[in-house]
């Protein structure tokens, strides 16, 4: 429908305004009485979540859409998917009003996300007040997704989502604008006017200063002909001016840091027909330089005086913020000021999984009954992607992980797998599935982990997967299937492959022999390692990588000849295997310690498959001669880039990269593991980077499994790590937790950051983590920073990082975030300093935008009035 808006009859289209009342017990809709706007139902747009009522004091004092609310008690993450017009300019709102809706007066946290980016952090200070929070967005694509996170500190729950379609002429900005505030100047009516008497249904609040005095006009006020903004008489008509017509008109505030950035919209029109002796003229003032000016606003018209630059400088960060409107010297009536608008910049992603993936993955979830809480996109937001699920970082990521271990599937294997193109791993142990393994498993190129065990499936396994078991390109395991024959040697991939039928089962009646014949376990493989190394007999090792025998280590290693590190295991030297380059580490007959650690890395790495873990390609086990080989990454470990004596200097966004690949492959140790692996080693030599600077956490091996039965928080265990690194509650209660390696690579980021050694060089130096905590209390980032940079940085991405790591280093370990909130700060860090290159290049490429923007030299730019 449409709302006549003036007397020229301008069509306010609603058609692309989406009201939708969050918690609305049936999918109805209903005209709002006070705005005249249609508020539907949230229901098509989200399947989880319960309807809950405000009390009737409540549905007195508050419009209509704020009578329910959609609550989320179940779920780490709830997402709205709403269908919106592809790349158009949108004023998109949220509000929330908790009014005690479940009775336990207890006042929730919780974090609300655009895609894959924060919004904002909804947080209460009272019951009865609202909460809204707006952004200004360009679409990317024809829908969006807002989810609500559970944080553990309250239940989430949304009271309305609203939806309004803007001029793309109005709010120009390279990002996306968060609402700071929307002030309607000079009012007396003490009153919050939306549509209809703001065409966009912007939220105008009324405000006043003590030294302020109000005029106004009852006659319409209409709009400069290139004045897209379309402000109402109802907000325009009134204005504020100086007391004092020799004094400027002031409007400060102060940010809770000095590298928010703002967005300012001033809106202005004469509100007083001007006798011919009078005059009114003024320049505008930021932080007391020159911005715009002489300007004099026109009568019954609006003009709209904004930034296309975000302030403050960049090179000249501050909290206060202060504009003047300074009178001319020959102006005889003070300045007046209409409206303000400022927003902060916020950078919005609406990221995206690969739709082939999405589709798979929805099929999966319909054709098992799944019920997790699967909704949404299912790697978005990326920090929280779907429970079971690991994705890719691409620019559309895939599904690289799916863990449906113990969630009751019942039936065959779906083939809807097959659509998962790129998956490494995939768990489908601990379920009813039935019918026999399909071929189609053994055709995914990218899967490295299969596990099938403790089902009812029958028949026989592919051929084609037990070659892969064979050679270690696959780890496979099918035990627990009664029915199923489990042979996985080699003889019986060929017999399969020469006959295409079924061989003759393993008698089933000799339980354990079973298992053994499929596969050695990695704990018998050690003990008898062990004894071979004390009686000289030999062993055979059964294991997923490929055998190489001494002498094909020598011939690949050229005789030793190329050594690249030393380690308390042995030595490690540079080989090639086919013209592909590898690292081969030796153990030292002479190692006690070291063969602790080589059997601990052995066991770890036969488990793991990440490609932010290094990966083994093969092992020697031949008489006294024990190594492994591993992938070979050109470009040697981090701390050789951190130091001083380095060729090259990592750029910012270099490191940020190489932090979180560290953080993911820690993260996936932490969460990706059952049971859950605690590294114990994290430092910046044990991070090692390929040739492309790909980051991999590598040296696992004083690496510990943590048990996860009953409800330990911890386990008891024998300090081991680097001094520096090792974190303080750890060395002194022996007590070990996951939090114990994010200390680790808290200290890790702060060596990433500043480039200082972590530990005393000197009686006079500190260690690294009291150095920043010195430095940040003053404010002084340029000072952490590594100086080598020369400030081509982003001063707010840097504090995010900072922050990051002291928040992992924190004293007590219990406020100490998981390497999942870690990934998914530093991906934010990433964020921001990737949008100031992409902000830097356009510059470079545009001079004639420099003009229009009062970042620059205010002396010779301005800012666009309208």
């Amino acid at each position: 429908y449409i709302h006549l808006v003036d007397s020229k009859s301008y069509i306010c289209l609603l058609v692309g305004f989406i009201s939708l009342d969050c918690g609305l017990p049936t999918n109805t809709s209903y005209i709002e009485s006070t705005t005249t706007l249609r508020f539907t139902s949230d229901i098509p747009y989200i399947n989880s979540g319960v309807s809950k009522s405000l009390s009737s004091n409540y549905q007195i004092l508050f419009q209509q859409q704020y009578h329910h609310v959609r609550s989320f008690p179940q779920g780490r993450r709830n997402c709205y998917t709403i269908g919106i017009k592809k790349d158009t300019k949108y004023l998109m709102r949220a509000s929330f009003l908790y009014g005690n809706y479940d009775g336990l007066s207890k006042l929730p946290t919780f974090d609300l996300y655009f895609g894959d980016s924060l919004w904002t952090t909804v947080k209460f200070i009272d019951e009865s007040i609202d909460i809204t929070t707006d952004i200004i967005h360009v679409t990317s694509n024809n829908q969006v997704q807002i989810c609500l996170v559970n944080t553990d500190n309250g239940t989430p729950f949304i009271s309305s989502l609203e939806f309004r379609p803007l001029s793309s002429e109005t709010y120009v900005s390279t990002t996306s604008l968060l609402h700071y505030n929307r002030l309607d100047m000079g009012t007396t009516t003490n009153k919050t006017y939306r549509f209809p008497d703001d065409a966009y249904d912007r939220f105008w609040v009324p405000f006043n200063f003590g030294q302020w005095a109000s005029i106004s006009t009852t006659l319409k006020i209409e709009s400069d002909d290139n004045n897209y903004f379309q402000l109402g008489s109802v907000v325009m008509g009134t204005a504020a001016v100086q007391i004092n017509i020799n004094e400027s008109l002031r409007i400060q505030w102060e940010s809770e840091d000095e590298t928010t950035q703002y967005h300012v919209y001033m809106h202005f029109a004469e509100v007083e027909n001007l006798q011919p002796n009078q005059t009114r003229g003024f320049n505008i003032t930021y932080n007391g330089q020159y911005m715009y000016g002489p300007f004099t606003p026109h009568h019954l018209s609006t003009t709209t005086i904004h930034t296309t630059k975000p302030i403050p400088l960049q090179k000249q960060p501050t909290k206060t913020h202060l504009f003047s409107l300074v009178p001319v010297e020959n102006s005889t009536l003070p300045p007046i000021l209409n409206a303000m608008e400022t927003y902060s910049v916020i950078d919005l992603s609406e990221l995206a999984s690969n739709q082939g993936d999405v589709d798979a993955i929805r099929n999966i979830k319909s054709t098992y009954g799944i019920v997790k809480d699967w909704e949404g996109d299912p790697c978005v937001p990326r920090a929280y992607p779907w429970e079971g699920i690991d994705c890719s970082n691409e620019t559309a990521p895939r599904i690289g992980s799916l863990n449906l271990s113990s969630s009751g599937l019942a039936g065959e294997i779906s083939s809807y797998i097959f659509n998962l193109e790129i998956i490494q791993t995939l768990d489908l142990s601990n379920n009813n599935l039935t019918g026999n393994i399909p071929a189609f498993l053994s055709t995914l190129k990218k899967l490295k982990v299969l596990k099938l065990n403790n089902n009812t499936l029958t028949g026989t396994v592919p051929s084609e997967l037990i070659t892969k078991s064979v050679d270690g390109s696959l780890l496979l395991s099918v035990e627990g299937n009664p029915n199923l024959d489990a042979c996985l040697s080699d003889s019986c991939a060929k017999k399969k492959s020469e006959k295409n039928s079924v061989v003759i089962p393993i008698v089933a009646s000799i339980g354990g022999l079973v298992a053994i014949a499929a596969m050695a376990t990695i704990i018998f493989w050690i003990v008898k390692l062990k004894k071979n190394r004390q009686n000289g007999t030999g062993v055979l090792l059964e294991s997923k990588r490929r055998q190489f025998t001494y002498s094909e280590v020598l011939k690949m290693t050229n005789n030793f000849e190329r050594i690249l590190g030393e380690g308390g295991f042995g030595m490690v030297y540079y080989g090639l295997i086919d013209n592909v380059q590898v690292a081969v580490k030796l153990l030292s007959q002479a190692s006690g310690q070291g063969y602790q650690q080589f059997q601990a890395e052995v066991t770890l790495l036969l488990r793991v498959h990440h490609k932010n873990l290094t990966s083994l390609v093969g092992y020697l086990n031949e008489g006294d001669h024990i190594g492994l080989i591993y992938e070979f990454m050109a470009n040697g470990n981090l701390a050789e880039h951190l130091s001083e004596k380095s060729s090259r200097v990592l750029s910012w966004q270099d490191r940020l990269r190489i932090a979180m690949d560290a953080a993911q492959g820690l993260e996936y140790l932490h969460d990706g593991c059952k049971p859950p692996i605690i590294h114990r080693d994290v430092k910046t030599t044990n991070i090692l980077l390929t040739e492309n600077f790909q980051a991999k956490l590598a040296d696992f091996g004083l690496s510990k499994s943590f048990p996860t039965e009953g409800n330990n928080t911890y386990m008891s265990t024998i300090v081991a790590g680097t001094i520096g690194y090792l974190d303080p509650e750890y060395y002194k209660s022996n007590r070990l937790t996951e939090k114990s390696d994010v200390y680790s690579f808290g200290v890790a980021l702060l060596e990433i950051i500043s480039c200082k050694p972590v530990r005393p060089l000197t009686d006079t130096d500190v260690h690294i983590v009291k150095w920043v905590n010195s430095l940040a209390a003053r404010g002084d980032i340029n000072g952490i920073i590594d100086r080598r940079l020369d400030r081509n940085y982003d001063v707010n991405s840097v504090w995010k990082a900072v922050e990051v790591a002291m928040n992992c280093v924190s004293e007590k370990p219990a406020k100490r975030p998981t390497m999942n909130q870690v990934v998914a700060e530093l991906k934010n860090c990433l964020a921001i300093e990737l949008e100031r290159i992409r902000e830097n290049q356009a510059l470079n490429s545009t001079n004639s935008m420099n003009t229009m923007s009062i970042v620059m030299d205010y002396s010779v730019s301005h800012p666009l009035a309208r």
